[in-house]
Protein backbone atom coordinates (compact mmCIF):
# COMPACT_ATOMS: atom_id res chain seq x y z
CA UNK A 1 0.00 0.00 0.00
CA UNK A 2 1.83 3.36 -1.20
CA UNK A 3 0.94 6.98 -1.08
CA UNK A 4 -2.82 8.37 -0.43
CA UNK A 5 -3.13 6.93 3.02
CA UNK A 6 -2.00 9.82 5.89
CA UNK A 7 -2.22 9.31 9.64
CA UNK A 8 -5.32 10.53 10.54
CA UNK A 9 -6.97 7.91 7.98
CA UNK A 10 -5.09 4.63 9.55
CA UNK A 11 -7.44 2.95 11.85
CA UNK A 12 -6.46 2.53 15.06
CA UNK A 13 -5.03 1.06 16.96
CA UNK A 14 -2.19 0.84 14.49
CA UNK A 15 1.53 0.12 14.61
CA UNK A 16 3.67 3.08 13.19
CA UNK A 17 6.69 2.53 12.48
CA UNK A 18 9.22 6.13 11.62
CA UNK A 19 11.17 5.10 8.41
CA UNK A 20 13.88 7.96 9.38
CA UNK A 21 14.20 6.39 12.55
CA UNK A 22 14.63 3.47 11.92
CA UNK A 23 17.47 4.03 9.46
CA UNK A 24 18.92 6.19 12.08
CA UNK A 25 19.17 3.34 14.57
CA UNK A 26 19.62 0.77 12.10
CA UNK A 27 23.08 3.01 11.47
CA UNK A 28 23.76 2.77 14.65
CA UNK A 29 23.57 -0.68 15.39
CA UNK A 30 25.80 -1.26 12.43
CA UNK A 31 28.63 1.28 13.55
CA UNK A 32 29.70 -1.61 16.02
CA UNK A 33 31.47 -2.96 13.24
CA UNK A 34 34.21 -0.85 13.41
CA UNK A 35 35.81 -2.36 16.31
CA UNK A 36 36.06 -5.79 14.34
CA UNK A 37 32.86 -7.55 15.11
CA UNK A 38 30.47 -9.30 13.38
CA UNK A 39 26.84 -8.20 13.87
CA UNK A 40 23.86 -11.22 13.73
CA UNK A 41 20.30 -8.85 14.34
CA UNK A 42 17.33 -10.55 16.89
CA UNK A 43 14.55 -11.48 14.51
CA UNK A 44 12.05 -11.76 17.64
CA UNK A 45 11.84 -7.82 17.66
CA UNK A 46 11.13 -6.82 14.32
CA UNK A 47 9.57 -10.04 13.08
CA UNK A 48 9.74 -8.61 9.28
CA UNK A 49 11.41 -10.62 6.35
CA UNK A 50 12.00 -7.20 5.10
CA UNK A 51 13.67 -5.33 7.42
CA UNK A 52 16.09 -8.70 8.30
CA UNK A 53 16.67 -8.15 4.43
CA UNK A 54 17.55 -4.78 4.84
CA UNK A 55 20.24 -5.47 7.61
CA UNK A 56 22.01 -8.51 6.02
CA UNK A 57 22.24 -5.37 3.03
CA UNK A 58 23.84 -3.00 5.51
CA UNK A 59 26.30 -5.66 7.18
CA UNK A 60 24.85 -8.05 9.38
CA UNK A 61 26.62 -11.52 8.51
CA UNK A 62 23.11 -13.50 9.63
CA UNK A 63 20.45 -13.46 11.86
CA UNK A 64 19.32 -14.47 15.12
CA UNK A 65 15.89 -16.34 15.68
CA UNK A 66 14.41 -17.05 18.90
CA UNK A 67 12.03 -20.31 17.45
CA UNK A 68 12.17 -23.19 15.48
CA UNK A 69 9.33 -21.57 13.54
CA UNK A 70 11.33 -18.33 12.85
CA UNK A 71 14.17 -20.13 11.20
CA UNK A 72 12.00 -22.35 8.97
CA UNK A 73 10.12 -18.12 8.48
CA UNK A 74 13.87 -17.49 7.03
CA UNK A 75 14.95 -20.31 5.41
CA UNK A 76 11.65 -20.12 3.65
CA UNK A 77 13.06 -16.87 2.33
CA UNK A 78 16.38 -17.94 1.56
CA UNK A 79 18.29 -16.53 4.43
CA UNK A 80 21.05 -18.63 4.72
CA UNK A 81 22.88 -18.12 7.75
CA UNK A 82 20.36 -18.32 11.17
CA UNK A 83 21.51 -18.73 14.93
CA UNK A 84 18.84 -20.22 16.89
CA UNK A 85 19.81 -18.98 20.33
CA UNK A 86 17.25 -21.37 22.34
CA UNK A 87 17.92 -25.21 23.00
CA UNK A 88 15.41 -27.00 21.41
CA UNK A 89 14.33 -29.92 22.82
CA UNK A 90 11.82 -31.54 20.83
CA UNK A 91 12.95 -34.23 18.44
CA UNK A 92 10.40 -33.72 15.62
CA UNK A 93 11.16 -30.00 15.15
CA UNK A 94 15.12 -30.20 15.44
CA UNK A 95 14.64 -33.09 12.63
CA UNK A 96 12.34 -30.47 10.74
CA UNK A 97 14.82 -27.40 10.85
CA UNK A 98 17.72 -29.89 10.09
CA UNK A 99 15.87 -31.17 7.03
CA UNK A 100 14.95 -27.96 5.90
CA UNK A 101 18.13 -26.50 6.42
CA UNK A 102 20.34 -29.25 4.08
CA UNK A 103 17.30 -28.20 1.38
CA UNK A 104 17.88 -24.90 1.34
CA UNK A 105 22.11 -25.37 1.73
CA UNK A 106 21.94 -23.32 4.38
CA UNK A 107 24.07 -22.62 7.27
CA UNK A 108 22.15 -23.22 10.82
CA UNK A 109 23.67 -23.20 14.30
CA UNK A 110 21.76 -24.85 17.05
CA UNK A 111 22.45 -23.99 20.60
CA UNK A 112 23.21 -26.58 23.30
CA UNK A 113 23.32 -26.08 27.17
CA UNK A 114 23.15 -29.87 28.56
CA UNK A 115 24.45 -32.99 27.79
CA UNK A 116 21.05 -34.15 27.72
CA UNK A 117 19.80 -32.15 25.22
CA UNK A 118 22.77 -31.83 23.01
CA UNK A 119 22.29 -36.17 22.75
CA UNK A 120 18.85 -35.24 21.49
CA UNK A 121 20.36 -32.90 18.59
CA UNK A 122 22.72 -35.67 18.16
CA UNK A 123 19.86 -38.44 17.42
CA UNK A 124 18.65 -36.28 15.04
CA UNK A 125 21.49 -35.31 13.57
CA UNK A 126 22.15 -39.12 13.20
CA UNK A 127 18.96 -40.05 11.47
CA UNK A 128 19.48 -37.19 8.88
CA UNK A 129 23.25 -38.16 8.15
CA UNK A 130 24.77 -34.76 8.84
CA UNK A 131 26.40 -33.31 11.78
CA UNK A 132 25.50 -29.68 12.90
CA UNK A 133 26.95 -27.09 13.93
CA UNK A 134 26.48 -26.64 17.41
CA UNK A 135 27.44 -23.75 19.91
CA UNK A 136 27.12 -23.82 23.76
CA UNK A 137 25.13 -21.17 25.54
CA UNK A 138 26.47 -19.14 28.53
CA UNK A 139 24.38 -17.76 31.32
CA UNK A 140 26.16 -14.38 32.36
CA UNK A 141 23.89 -13.43 34.94
CA UNK A 142 20.42 -13.32 33.58
CA UNK A 143 20.12 -17.05 35.35
CA UNK A 144 17.96 -18.31 32.23
CA UNK A 145 19.49 -21.24 29.98
CA UNK A 146 22.83 -21.55 30.02
CA UNK A 147 26.08 -23.58 31.81
CA UNK A 148 27.67 -21.45 33.80
CA UNK A 149 31.21 -20.02 32.72
CA UNK A 150 34.58 -21.78 32.42
CA UNK A 151 34.30 -24.85 34.29
CA UNK A 152 31.05 -26.09 33.25
CA UNK A 153 31.56 -24.54 30.07
CA UNK A 154 34.40 -26.74 29.26
CA UNK A 155 32.83 -29.59 30.47
CA UNK A 156 30.21 -29.46 28.28
CA UNK A 157 32.27 -28.88 25.67
CA UNK A 158 34.57 -31.49 25.82
CA UNK A 159 31.12 -33.71 26.14
CA UNK A 160 30.77 -32.73 22.69
CA UNK A 161 33.60 -32.94 21.09
CA UNK A 162 34.00 -36.55 22.79
CA UNK A 163 30.63 -38.03 21.62
CA UNK A 164 30.93 -36.20 18.52
CA UNK A 165 27.60 -34.55 18.78
CA UNK A 166 28.26 -32.14 16.24
CA UNK A 167 30.75 -29.20 14.98
CA UNK A 168 30.94 -27.21 18.11
CA UNK A 169 32.12 -23.88 16.65
CA UNK A 170 31.03 -21.21 19.47
CA UNK A 171 29.75 -20.27 22.68
CA UNK A 172 27.33 -17.22 23.06
CA UNK A 173 25.31 -15.57 26.04
CA UNK A 174 22.35 -12.88 26.61
CA UNK A 175 22.98 -10.31 29.17
CA UNK A 176 19.11 -9.65 29.32
CA UNK A 177 20.04 -8.89 33.37
CA UNK A 178 20.72 -5.57 32.61
CA UNK A 179 17.31 -4.47 31.59
CA UNK A 180 16.98 -4.42 35.41
CA UNK A 181 19.71 -2.36 35.52
CA UNK A 182 19.56 0.90 37.84
CA UNK A 183 22.39 3.15 35.78
CA UNK A 184 24.85 3.35 33.01
CA UNK A 185 27.35 1.99 35.60
CA UNK A 186 25.46 -0.74 36.16
CA UNK A 187 24.84 -1.61 32.43
CA UNK A 188 28.76 -1.15 32.09
CA UNK A 189 29.45 -3.93 34.79
CA UNK A 190 27.05 -6.40 33.30
CA UNK A 191 28.45 -5.62 29.94
CA UNK A 192 32.19 -6.46 31.22
CA UNK A 193 30.85 -9.44 32.86
CA UNK A 194 29.08 -11.01 30.01
CA UNK A 195 32.26 -10.26 27.78
CA UNK A 196 34.10 -12.04 30.44
CA UNK A 197 32.17 -14.83 30.46
CA UNK A 198 32.38 -15.78 27.09
CA UNK A 199 36.36 -15.04 26.51
CA UNK A 200 37.32 -16.79 29.84
CA UNK A 201 35.17 -19.83 28.87
CA UNK A 202 36.63 -19.62 25.09
CA UNK A 203 40.20 -19.35 26.50
CA UNK A 204 39.66 -22.37 28.73
CA UNK A 205 38.15 -24.60 25.82
CA UNK A 206 41.06 -23.89 23.99
CA UNK A 207 43.84 -24.92 26.69
CA UNK A 208 41.82 -28.20 26.02
CA UNK A 209 42.63 -28.23 22.50
CA UNK A 210 38.86 -27.41 21.71
CA UNK A 211 38.82 -24.03 19.26
CA UNK A 212 36.20 -21.36 20.11
CA UNK A 213 35.79 -19.51 16.50
CA UNK A 214 32.66 -17.59 17.68
CA UNK A 215 32.26 -15.58 20.68
CA UNK A 216 28.73 -13.86 20.81
CA UNK A 217 27.19 -11.64 22.97
CA UNK A 218 24.04 -9.77 22.98
CA UNK A 219 21.24 -7.33 24.64
CA UNK A 220 20.57 -4.00 23.16
CA UNK A 221 21.87 -2.36 26.94
CA UNK A 222 25.37 -3.87 26.46
CA UNK A 223 25.65 -4.42 22.44
CA UNK A 224 27.87 -1.54 21.74
CA UNK A 225 30.38 -1.76 25.41
CA UNK A 226 30.59 -5.35 24.74
CA UNK A 227 31.77 -4.71 20.64
CA UNK A 228 34.50 -3.16 22.49
CA UNK A 229 36.39 -5.95 23.94
CA UNK A 230 39.28 -8.29 22.28
CA UNK A 231 38.45 -11.80 21.69
CA UNK A 232 34.59 -10.80 21.67
CA UNK A 233 33.52 -12.06 17.88
CA UNK A 234 30.31 -11.19 17.71
CA UNK A 235 26.91 -9.07 18.83
CA UNK A 236 23.66 -9.79 18.54
CA UNK A 237 21.58 -6.83 19.16
CA UNK A 238 17.63 -6.93 18.70
CA UNK A 239 15.24 -4.33 20.51
CA UNK A 240 17.85 -1.61 19.26
CA UNK A 241 16.33 -1.63 15.67
CA UNK A 242 13.45 0.37 17.30
CA UNK A 243 14.43 1.44 21.07
CA UNK A 244 11.55 1.97 23.66
CA UNK A 245 10.72 3.47 26.93
CA UNK A 246 12.88 0.79 28.85
CA UNK A 247 15.71 1.60 26.80
CA UNK A 248 15.40 5.66 27.22
CA UNK A 249 14.87 3.91 31.19
CA UNK A 250 17.46 2.76 31.09
CA UNK A 251 19.34 5.60 29.43
CA UNK A 252 20.41 3.78 26.54
CA UNK A 253 18.40 5.58 24.01
CA UNK A 254 15.86 9.25 24.18
CA UNK A 255 12.74 9.17 23.10
CA UNK A 256 13.50 11.08 20.17
CA UNK A 257 15.74 7.60 18.96
CA UNK A 258 12.50 5.60 19.47
CA UNK A 259 10.88 4.66 16.20
CA UNK A 260 8.21 2.99 16.80
CA UNK A 261 4.43 3.51 18.38
CA UNK A 262 1.19 2.72 18.65
CA UNK A 263 -1.26 5.29 16.87
CA UNK A 264 -4.70 5.54 19.08
CA UNK A 265 -7.59 7.42 18.97
CA UNK A 266 -9.47 9.30 21.98
CA UNK A 267 -13.05 7.50 22.35
CA UNK A 268 -13.67 8.89 25.74
CA UNK A 269 -12.95 12.40 28.03
CA UNK A 270 -14.16 12.47 31.78
CA UNK A 271 -12.96 13.89 34.75
CA UNK A 272 -9.77 13.54 35.75
CA UNK A 273 -9.18 10.99 32.71
CA UNK A 274 -9.17 10.58 29.17
CA UNK A 275 -9.78 6.93 27.13
CA UNK A 276 -7.54 5.56 24.55
CA UNK A 277 -8.85 2.78 22.05
CA UNK A 278 -5.12 0.94 22.55
CA UNK A 279 -5.61 -1.26 25.87
CA UNK A 280 -3.91 -4.87 26.65
CA UNK A 281 -4.28 -6.14 23.58
CA UNK A 282 -2.34 -3.20 21.51
CA UNK A 283 -0.02 -2.47 24.40
CA UNK A 284 0.63 -5.82 26.64
CA UNK A 285 0.57 -5.22 30.23
CA UNK A 286 4.44 -5.41 31.02
CA UNK A 287 6.11 -3.14 32.61
CA UNK A 288 9.75 -4.05 32.09
CA UNK A 289 11.42 -7.01 30.76
CA UNK A 290 13.68 -9.21 33.48
CA UNK A 291 12.63 -6.63 35.92
CA UNK A 292 12.83 -3.49 34.72
CA UNK A 293 11.14 -0.54 36.69
CA UNK A 294 12.05 2.63 35.02
CA UNK A 295 9.31 2.78 32.92
CA UNK A 296 5.84 4.11 34.39
CA UNK A 297 2.70 3.04 33.47
CA UNK A 298 2.02 1.04 30.04
CA UNK A 299 3.47 3.26 27.33
CA UNK A 300 4.86 7.24 26.80
CA UNK A 301 2.45 9.45 25.05
CA UNK A 302 4.96 11.43 22.69
CA UNK A 303 2.58 14.53 22.18
CA UNK A 304 1.98 15.15 25.55
CA UNK A 305 4.33 16.30 27.94
CA UNK A 306 4.63 13.79 31.80
CA UNK A 307 1.21 11.69 30.32
CA UNK A 308 1.29 7.86 30.17
CA UNK A 309 -0.96 5.18 29.50
CA UNK A 310 -1.67 4.28 33.47
CA UNK A 311 -4.28 1.59 33.24
CA UNK A 312 -5.18 -0.77 30.92
CA UNK A 313 -8.12 -3.15 30.20
CA UNK A 314 -8.36 -5.45 27.00
CA UNK A 315 -9.59 -2.80 24.75
CA UNK A 316 -9.46 0.28 26.75
CA UNK A 317 -5.71 2.48 27.56
CA UNK A 318 -6.64 5.19 30.60
CA UNK A 319 -4.80 8.16 31.04
CA UNK A 320 -5.05 9.37 34.23
CA UNK A 321 -3.92 13.09 34.46
CA UNK A 322 -2.64 14.66 37.54
CA UNK A 323 -3.17 18.32 39.34
CA UNK A 324 -0.11 19.10 37.33
CA UNK A 325 -1.19 18.10 33.92
CA UNK A 326 -4.97 18.39 34.33
CA UNK A 327 -5.04 21.55 32.06
CA UNK A 328 -4.66 19.20 29.26
CA UNK A 329 -8.15 17.80 29.58
CA UNK A 330 -9.44 21.24 28.22
CA UNK A 331 -7.72 21.04 24.82
CA UNK A 332 -8.71 16.92 24.63
CA UNK A 333 -11.13 15.98 22.24
CA UNK A 334 -12.95 13.08 20.62
CA UNK A 335 -11.49 11.32 17.81
CA UNK A 336 -7.87 13.44 18.48
CA UNK A 337 -5.10 11.33 17.54
CA UNK A 338 -2.33 9.76 20.27
CA UNK A 339 0.94 8.11 19.59
CA UNK A 340 2.48 5.87 22.01
CA UNK A 341 6.10 4.25 22.61
CA UNK A 342 5.35 0.97 23.94
CA UNK A 343 7.40 0.04 26.89
CA UNK A 344 8.99 -2.97 25.34
CA UNK A 345 8.42 -3.08 21.78
CA UNK A 346 9.32 -7.00 21.52
CA UNK A 347 5.87 -8.41 22.85
CA UNK A 348 4.07 -5.08 21.38
CA UNK A 349 5.27 -5.57 17.32
CA UNK A 350 3.75 -9.70 18.00
CA UNK A 351 0.09 -8.01 18.51
CA UNK A 352 -0.39 -6.81 14.94
CA UNK A 353 -0.19 -7.96 11.83
CA UNK A 354 1.34 -5.27 9.87
CA UNK A 355 3.32 -1.92 10.04
CA UNK A 356 2.41 1.44 8.72
CA UNK A 357 6.12 2.39 7.93
CA UNK A 358 5.62 6.55 7.60
CA UNK A 359 8.57 7.16 5.05
CA UNK A 360 10.38 10.29 4.81
CA UNK A 361 8.58 11.51 2.04
CA UNK A 362 5.61 11.34 4.16
CA UNK A 363 4.06 8.62 2.55
CA UNK A 364 2.81 5.39 4.32
CA UNK A 365 3.38 1.78 3.43
CA UNK A 366 2.32 -1.47 4.75
CA UNK A 367 4.55 -4.03 5.88
CA UNK A 368 3.95 -7.20 7.35
CA UNK A 369 4.92 -8.63 10.87
CA UNK A 370 5.87 -12.14 9.38
CA UNK A 371 7.00 -13.47 12.09
CA UNK A 372 3.47 -12.72 13.84
CA UNK A 373 2.66 -15.83 16.22
CA UNK A 374 5.90 -17.99 15.08
CA UNK A 375 6.39 -19.90 18.59
CA UNK A 376 8.11 -22.75 19.44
Amino acid sequence: MKGNLTLEQLETPALVLDEKKYNRNLTRMMAVRENGVDVRPHFKTHKSVAIAKKQLVLGAVGITVATSTEAELLLDHGFNDILLAFPLTDETKIKRLFLKAKEKQARLILTVDSEEQGLIVKKAADQIRIEPELWIKINSGLNRCGVEPREEGVKLALFITEHKLGRLTGLYTHAGHSYAASSLKEIAQIADAEARAIIDTAEDCEKEGIPITHRSVGSTPTFERGAKFKGITEVRPGNAVFFDSMQVGLGVASFEETALYVLATVVSVKKGRFILDTGSKALTTEKGAHGNESVKGFGKLLDYEGLNVTRVSEEHGIVEVTEKTASILDTIQLNDRVRIVPNHACPVVNLFDNYYVHQENGELTKLPVDGRGKSQ
